[in-house]
């Protein structure tokens, strides 16, 4: 290939798979209403993010289960699903959540899905493990049939999905990679300055150490009463690239510069065996940001999801709030839905004015904006804190609670509501992990939760499921969702959920 060619290659790409993305409107607008026509749904759960993040992350390869959720659209009986993983998902795990469907025999629906594998369960991105494998594409090609009918799902979706999609003449219901920019933590202040959301003090598009000396030293002069900031990587996830700088002891003036420069190494990383010469060198390759670190007596991290769908209708999906843990409480543990109710609508009209945005620039599917929540006397202070161009933790809980009660959101009381007009509410984790849960196989698990009823009843639409349920005998790690009617019951139930496991896994 000459350069000229080179150069021509990734425009033709662009070229065709924009004219691949306009044949979503056309069969959003057609096939999706139709719960009986044909269709083929691809699903690539890859988690195509910093591969040296993702390695930080227990059992990583196992959250490619996460979009499992999706199986659920196997209920409409004329779609065929086609789903790609690393290594082999358990037979039982996909048992487990065939009978989960309602109203649809398990053979019916497994005669409808296809399950692929690369056999590799190395560090590399999934995506990148199918295009490497000429053979494999050829199989997801045979089983999508008409590809007119058929589209792509995935995680997140990056060059290499559109890479993907460009090879097999599938659009995806995702958003442009050539848009990434907008959900980097430098594009999500931007967007936030822009739609005119309050948002921590500080600075964005830093690369390397000297740039985040100076950002710091400069926050510090504009306050000095500030006791911490927080250093995130622009492309980090669930707060696994993020570091807390304490400024305790820090002298006044010109010094202050070597003072904080001395002490980078010492910040508190947020991803376990982050270090500061990792941390310095993706710095550099992906740039990042230091903001003030928002802090008061009651501090939350609310959330609120959105999808723009291919005929341009911007809809508030949901409301939740995070559960963070880690260093300095930076790192996603799990969520409870919907958000606390003293601010869940008003964090929807602040999410509303940068999704309105995020649409306009031309993002499609589903996204989220995270705030932080500071109590402010008796009302709340929202600082909006990322924008995440991606499915993510709250994606498939959401989801799952979606399909198993036929319910639906509704955005002026912030509340979801069963087919029947009930009231549900969960508590979720992807982080129920524990050193004696180690040994325990999927087909323990589904006992346990069955001797111990608390596995989803359908008829009352209250239980427990599960995910990352491949997780579990090898890492100790698997996640959960808790539905109940009531935030109470939920953890309640996710309470219970964990004195079972911790009793039966010491067994």
């Amino acid at each position: 290939m000459t350069d000229v060619d080179a150069r021509q290659q990734p425009e033709n790409e662009t070229a065709t798979f924009h004219r691949l993305q306009a044949r979503l409107s056309e069969m959003f607008e057609r096939v999706f209403p139709d719960r009986l026509h044909p269709r083929s749904v691809l699903i690539i759960p890859s988690l195509t993010l910093d591969a040296d993040v993702l390695t930080k992350i227990s059992g990583v390869n196992h959250y490619e289960e996460r979009l499992l959720c999706m199986l659920m659209l196997l209920r409409m009986p004329n779609t065929r699903v086609v789903y790609v993983t690393s290594e082999p998902i358990a037979e039982s795990v996909i048992d487990y959540y065939l009978n989960l469907l309602p109203g649809v025999p398990h053979r019916h629906a497994r005669e409808r899905l296809t399950l692929l594998s690369c056999h590799d369960g190395s560090d590399r991105t999934l995506t990148q493990k199918i295009l490497d494998r000429p053979r494999l594409l050829r199989r997801i090609d045979a089983a999508l049939g008409d590809k007119n009918l058929a589209h792509m799902v995935c995680f997140n979706v990056s060059p290499l999905e559109r890479q993907l999609a460009v090879s097999l003449g599938v659009p995806i219901y995702g958003c442009d990679p050539d848009l990434q920019h907008l959900g980097s933590k430098s594009g999500s202040r931007k967007l936030f300055r822009d739609a005119g959301l309050l948002l921590p003090d500080g600075f964005e598009d830093l690369y390397g150490e000297a740039d985040v000396v100076e950002a710091l030293a400069a926050l510090k002069a504009r306050d000095p009463g500030l006791r911490r900031a927080v250093v995130k990587l622009n492309e980090g996830f669930s707060g696994e690239g993020n570091a807390v700088f304490r400024f305790d002891g820090a002298p006044d003036g010109a010094g202050c510069v070597g003072w904080i420069a001395e002490r980078l190494p010492d910040m508190d990383f947020a991803a376990a065996d982050m270090d500061w010469p990792l941390f310095r060198d993706k710095l550099g390759e992906m740039g990042g940001i230091v903001e003030a670190f928002i802090d008061g007596p009651d501090k939350r991290s609310p959330s609120v999801q959105f999808r723009v769908d291919p005929s341009g209708h911007l809809t508030v999906i949901s409301t939740h709030d995070q559960v963070l843990g880690g260093q300095r409480d930076q790192v996603f543990l799990g969520c409870r839905f919907p958000a606390d109710a003293e601010y869940r609508l008003a964090i929807q009209n602040e999410g509303l004015k940068a999704a309105r945005l995020l649409k306009e620039r031309g993002v499609l599917g589903r996204f989220g904006i995270d705030f932080i929540s500071v109590r402010d006397g008796d009302a709340w202070r929202h600082y909006a804190s990322e924008v995440n161009l991606r499915k993510g933790g709250t994606t498939h809980p959401f989801v799952m609670l979606q399909f198993l009660t036929d319910g639906v959101y509704d955005s002026d009381s912030g509340l979801f509501k069963t087919a029947g007009g009930q009231p549900r509410y969960y508590y979720a984790t992807d982080n129920l992990e524990a050193e004696h849960y180690r040994g325990l196989t999927p087909e323990d698990l589904i006992d346990i939760a069955v001797k111990n009823d608390i596995h989803f009843h359908s008829g009352a639409q209250r239980g427990v499921v599960f995910h990352l349920i491949g997780a579990l005998s090898e890492f100790g790690k698997l996640g959960t969702v808790c539905v109940a009617p009531s935030h109470e019951e939920a953890e309640r139930l996710y309470r219970e959920t964990v004195d079972i496991l911790d009793r039966e896994g010491a067994v």
